[in-house]
């Protein structure tokens, strides 16, 4: 993993909310590796955005800015962090 992925990795498990340090963390372990330049862009845009707005986009209770809208979010918003969570390893 390069130094970028790796940086993001980091940022996206430590962000101070539990809730988005889980969906987050979890998501990024499983997606950053796989993610285009353009997708790192936009999940950093996402990490640079408060912990409640972002919560909010994905579990669909916020207007999601248009700045914010794109494939990272919508695969976000996809992601089922409870499979993740039931079978760790």
């Amino acid at each position: 993993m390069d130094a970028r992925r790796k940086k993001l990795l980091f940022r996206a498990n430590h962000r101070g909310f539990k809730e988005m340090d889980l969906i987050m963390g979890h998501f990024a372990e499983a997606n950053l590796e796989f993610m285009t330049d353009v997708q790192l862009d936009q999940f950093e845009a996402l990490m640079d955005a408060p912990d409640q707005d972002v919560y909010a986009w994905i579990v669909g209770t916020g207007d999601i800015p248009e700045t914010y809208q794109g494939d990272v979010l919508e695969q976000l918003r996809a992601f089922d962090v409870s499979t993740i969570l039931q079978n760790p390893g």
